[in-house]
């Protein structure tokens, strides 16, 4: 049976309970460049030319597990990553995740940040993976200043849901719709 053909680990994503203090640490202790922003929920941040390899998201104030471990809504990993050779590779990575029945959570997308292709599914443990291409590349000396994205349908999926191979989520839908 086939399998994937990832290149190399790529980004994590942390639910963190203080973005701006957690942002602090990882750029004045850590040492890592901010790319951007999405208002106030989520900064990306790079230690190289990927525009990220780390991402934290701001866990929403009142959520009830903020100090359990290990679920949505707490301090941890969302997801993690691996880079992938392009939006072929994709195609054919969600053909190989159906005939292993593997369940797709999210994808085919395009992030705003990052600019990256994304298609999401679950590990046996539940933990969400993504595989991307094409993310934005920031050489050092290019002059990229961060800014600031609305958290909206535009920053989550460029797309607009359009490439998605299963059903966005309600919940998905309703966060970058300004519903929620």
């Amino acid at each position: 049976m086939e399998k994937l053909r990832p290149k190399k680990l790529g980004h994590l994503v942390l639910m963190v309970r203080d973005i701006h203090k957690s942002a602090r640490f990882y750029t004045e202790v850590v040492g890592l460049t901010v790319s951007d922003w999405i208002g106030d929920q989520m900064v990306f941040l790079r230690a190289g030319q990927d525009h990220h390899d780390l991402a934290l998201s701001q866990i929403p104030p009142g959520s009830p597990g903020m100090d359990d471990l290990p679920h949505y809504g707490r301090p941890g990993v969302e997801h993690f990553s691996y880079l992938v050779e392009d939006r072929a590779e994709i195609d054919r990575t969600v053909e190989v995740l159906k005939a292993h029945g593997v369940e797709i959570v999210r994808g085919i997308g395009k992030h705003g940040p990052g600019e990256n292709l994304f298609l999401v599914f679950k590990d046996p443990d539940g933990n969400n993976v993504e595989v991307y291409c094409e993310m934005t590349q920031i050489p050092p000396g290019s002059g990229y200043q961060a800014k600031v994205w609305e958290r909206n349908i535009e920053s989550f999926d460029q797309y607009r849901f359009k490439h998605f191979v299963v059903p966005p989520p309600q919940a998905v839908v309703d966060a970058k719709s300004g519903k929620s």
